[in-house]
């Protein structure tokens, strides 16, 4: 058993210096498009048009002849107000008539000074423009939308509304307003995040996020993240300090999927004054269904693929005369590996020159735990199969866990069973050691969050003052 100085697969800080997989918004304009109605309005399409009169005021009607009194359109935030809270929402309302057509354009520029680290965004490509779409609700009959989503920190606003009366006749208001730049040591940015763009990983993975600063309104931010699989299932959020958000299924994800995470954390504010500066989006791949077992007492470790026994291997966990040289029993998931590994004892509190020090090179190490747990190849040891005789690894003959190591994927399921150390739910990725139930508990949100694309369990919006 040994620990990895600065690990990647360890899920707090330490992992900060791994590259954020997402696509950001940093060269044009993106224009924010709505199309979604509210309950009782579900066949009423949000057509757009260009904005052609004045603003946050009501406009003649657009070829009217006196045949009606023209619709009365309110925008709130008003046209021309400046530093307007980007958690705020956008409210529409009409009164002699009805709303037919909201638009909404965030000038997002590239490099903005407000908003931009330097150094970030030179030669970024264009995210999708629907990161930056605030979605909007219209009421029963039709006269009020309101934003459900934030707008950018820093960002010039345009609202563009149109509504018509009993007539047939339309009237257009345009409010133009400003929002607050997030400023600097308050802006909410991603620190790393697990898995990254484009990997494949096991029906385990959890989707696990770092953020640079500590985050008070958790459902808040928990809400403006969406995750979405092709295969719908049902998860939740849990906080591990605040500055570590986690997302899992209720179960283990279907094989064979794709999963698409949508982080519209522009504009959230994350504590007082701490405002989401940028949306990104992550997408990955969940891969065969592939789930370990470890029977301590057999010291035997069995590999099933989508429901089939492919391997078998006989192994030697720890000695388990102390509590550290036990093997942990629970839910684990394979978390990174490395073809080659210096397991130092001091990182793991037995410091050199200790009788029980040791400093041990192995071949092909999967991790699985914080705690020093790897399953390696071990060719010193005589008693696999036999006896458990490590400082708390799996270990293999050096051809199983070559096999082992090559077909691991990060987040597959790795299950010890029958040791008296149970995983810790914060030991590496041992969320499922929480009950569903438990999970829910821990939630900011205490629902659960339905991946078919339905939105987020509520509000991502705060309070006016």
């Amino acid at each position: 058993m040994g620990e990895y100085t600065g690990a990647a697969g360890a899920s707090r800080g330490a992992a900060a210096e791994r590259d954020v997989e997402v696509a950001r918004v940093r060269d044009s304009a993106v224009p924010t498009i709505y199309r979604r109605a509210g309950a009782g309005a579900a066949g009423l399409a949000l057509l757009l048009s260009a904005a052609c009169t004045g603003g946050g005021g009501t406009a003649d009607p657009a070829g009217a002849e006196g045949e009606g009194d023209a619709v009365q359109v309110e925008i709130t935030p008003e046209d021309g107000a400046a530093e307007v809270r980007p958690n705020l929402p956008v409210t529409v309302t009409a009164s002699g008539g009805t709303l037919t057509d909201v638009r909404v354009e965030q000038d997002v520029a590239p490099a903005d000074e407000q908003n931009t680290p330097e150094g970030e965004g030179e030669g970024a490509e264009a995210a999708p423009e629907d990161l930056y779409a605030v979605a909007g609700t219209l009421n029963d009959d039709e006269t009020e939308w309101v934003s459900d989503g934030n707008l950018v920190p820093g960002t010039d606003v345009t609202v563009t509304a149109t509504a018509v009366n009993e007539a047939g006749e339309e009237t257009e208001v345009v409010s133009e307003f400003s929002t607050l730049p997030a400023t600097e040591g308050q802006r909410l940015e991603l620190q790393s995040n697990f898995p990254t763009s484009g990997q494949t990983v096991g029906v385990g993975m959890p989707v696990i996020v770092n953020f640079d600063l500590p985050v008070e309104n958790k459902a808040q931010v928990e809400n403006s993240i969406e995750v979405v699989s092709e295969k719908p299932a049902q998860g939740a959020w849990n906080w591990f300090g605040d500055q570590m958000a986690v997302f899992r299924p209720e179960e283990f994800w279907e094989p064979d999927q794709k999963i698409t995470v949508d982080l519209r954390l522009a504009g959230v504010e994350a504590a007082e004054g701490v405002f989401g500066i940028e949306n990104h989006r992550l997408e990955f791949e969940v891969g065969r269904e592939q789930i370990t077992t470890v029977d301590d007492a057999a010291h035997t470790m069995t590999v099933e693929r989508d429901g089939e026994v492919v391997k078998e291997f006989p192994i030697s966990n720890g000695r388990a005369d102390t509590e550290r040289y036990t093997t942990t029993s629970g839910i684990h998931l394979t978390m990174e590996k490395y073809e080659h590994l210096v397991m130092d004892s001091s990182t793991v509190g037995i410091p050199e020159g200790s009788p029980e020090a040791y400093k041990l090179d192995v071949n092909y190490a999967v991790r699985f735990s914080n705690s020093g747990e790897f399953t390696h190849a071990a060719p010193w040891n005589g008693q696999l199969g036999e006896a458990n005789a490590s400082h708390g690894c799996t270990n293999m003959s050096t051809e199983d866990a070559k096999w082992f190591y090559e077909e691991s994927y990060m987040g597959d399921p790795f299950i010890v069973e029958g040791t008296d150390r149970e995983l810790e739910v914060d030991n590496g990725w041992g969320f499922y050691q929480r009950s569903w139930e438990e999970w829910l508990e821990n939630s900011a949100t205490g629902e659960p969050d339905a991946t078919d694309d339905t939105g987020t369990p509520g509000s991502v919006q705060g309070e006016a003052e």
